[in-house]
C-alpha cells in the first residue's frame, strides 16, 4: 500500500510550470550563445585593429625608396623628389602620416596607389574575381578530396590504402608550392623528354578568344595552378578529418551504433563523420578565408593576375597603400571566417560556449 501511494521526484517537486517559466531553459541558452558571440565579435574588432595598426609599422621597416623605385633610377632634381613625397604625403612626422591612415581606414578609404594612381579599393576589387577563381576552384578541389580520402583512412586505419594516402598527403604538404609549380610548368608546359608542352607558362588568357572559346582557354590556363594548390593543400585536410576521427572512433556510442545493427557505413557517415567536424570545420573557414586572401606565391609562379600577384608587385616597389591595403585585406578575411566558424561551432555542438 505503501509503495502505491509513494510520488515520484517529479511529483514531489510539484507540477511543471506552464507559459513564461517553462521557456526560461531557452531563453537562457539563446542568452548564453549572445553572450558567446558578443565576446567573438569583441575579439574579432580588436584583431582588425592590431592587424590595422601592425601593417602601418611592419611595411615602413622594407627597405627601399618608394620615390626613388618610381623615378626609375631617372635623374631628377631634390625639388622633383620634393614635389613627389609631397604628393605620396611621405613628408608629414610619421604620427601624422599614422593617424591619416587609420582615419582613413575605418572610413573605408584605403588611399591611393603610389604606381597606378588609382584607389586601392579598385585595384583590390578589380584583381579579386581572378584570385576566386583560381583559389576558389582548388579550395572546392581540395577540400572535397581531403575530407573524403581523411574519412576513409581513418575508417582503415592501419591497412595499406591508409598508409599510402597518409605517406603521400605528409610528403605532398611538406613541399614548397613554389618548387612544385616551377616543376609543372618545366614538365607540362615546356615539356620534358617525351612528355610535350600542354598548358601555358603562365598568366589567365591568351588573348583574341570570345564566348565559349574564352571559357575553354581560361580553364586551360586554370590547370596547373589548380592541381598545384589541390596537391599542396588537400594533406592538411586529409589529416585533420583523420586525427578527428580517429579520435570518435573508440567512443561507445558508436559501439551502441553497431549493436543494434547498422551497417558499418551508415555507422560512419551518420554517427562518427558528424561528431568529428568540429576541428575540419575550422580548418575548412581557415583555408576559406585564405581562398579570399589568394596564394601570393602560387598566383607569382604562374602570373596569375590576382591579388597574390598584386600583393608580390606592390611589394617590390614598396606601394605602402596598396601594400597596407591589401595586407589589411587579407587578414580581414582570415579573421572574418574565423569568427564564422566559431559562431557555428554551438550550432553544432551544444557544449561549445556553454
Amino acid at each position: 500500500m505503501a509503495a502505491d501511494t509513494a510520488s515520484t521526484p517529479a511529483e514531489a517537486a510539484g507540477p511543471v510550470p506552464a507559459g513564461p517559466a517553462a521557456g526560461r531553459p531557452r531563453a537562457r541558452s539563446w542568452t548564453g550563445y549572445l553572450r558567446y558571440g558578443a565576446g567573438k565579435l569583441g575579439g574579432a574588432v580588436v584583431s582588425l585593429l592590431a592587424v590595422l595598426v601592425t601593417g602601418f609599422f611592419l611595411f615602413r621597416l622594407i627597405p627601399g625608396d618608394p620615390v626613388r623605385t618610381l623615378t626609375g633610377g631617372r635623374q631628377v632634381s631634390a625639388e622633383q623628389l620634393a614635389e613627389y613625397r609631397r604628393e605620396f604625403g611621405l613628408d608629414l612626422p610619421l604620427w601624422e602620416q599614422f593617424t591619416d591612415y587609420c582615419g582613413k581606414a575605418l572610413t573605408g578609404d584605403l588611399g591611393t596607389s603610389y604606381q597606378f594612381h588609382a584607389p586601392v579599393i579598385d585595384k583590390i576589387t578589380e584583381a579579386l574575381p581572378n584570385t576566386l577563381l583560381l583559389t576558389g576552384t582548388a579550395f572546392v578541389l581540395y577540400t572535397a578530396l581531403g575530407m573524403y580520402l581523411g574519412t576513409r583512412s581513418a575508417w582503415r586505419h592501419g591497412r595499406l590504402g591508409d598508409r599510402l594516402h597518409t605517406g603521400l598527403a605528409l610528403t605532398l604538404y611538406s613541399v614548397p608550392s613554389f618548387w612544385l609549380g616551377l616543376l609543372l610548368i618545366i614538365v607540362f608546359s615546356v615539356g620534358l623528354g617525351p612528355v610535350p608542352g600542354l598548358f601555358p607558362t603562365g598568366g589567365m588568357e591568351s588573348g583574341g578568344e570570345e564566348g565559349f572559346g574564352y571559357v575553354l582557354d581560361v580553364a586551360h590556363h586554370l590547370v596547373l595552378p589548380v592541381i598545384t594548390l589541390v596537391a599542396v593543400e588537400y594533406g592538411q585536410t586529409l589529416l585533420v578529418t583523420r586525427s578527428a576521427l580517429l579520435d570518435e572512433m573508440g567512443s561507445d556510442y558508436l559501439t551502441t551504433a553497431r549493436a543494434k545493427g547498422l551497417r558499418d557505413d551508415l555507422v560512419r557517415r551518420r554517427h562518427a563523420v558528424p561528431n568529428a567536424l568540429l576541428p575540419t570545420v575550422t580548418l575548412v573557414f581557415v583555408n576559406l578565408g585564405r581562398t579570399v586572401a589568394g596564394v601570393i606565391l602560387i598566383e607569382t609562379v604562374f602570373s596569375w593576375p590576382g591579388l597574390g600577384g598584386l600583393f608580390y608587385q606592390a611589394l617590390s616597389v614598396p606601394d605602402l597603400p596598396l601594400v597596407q591595403g591589401l595586407f589589411l585585406f587579407f587578414a580581414a578575411a582570415v579573421i572574418v571566417m574565423n569568427t564564422l566558424a566559431d559562431l557555428l561551432y554551438p550550432l553544432l555542438d551544444p557544449r561549445v560556449g556553454r
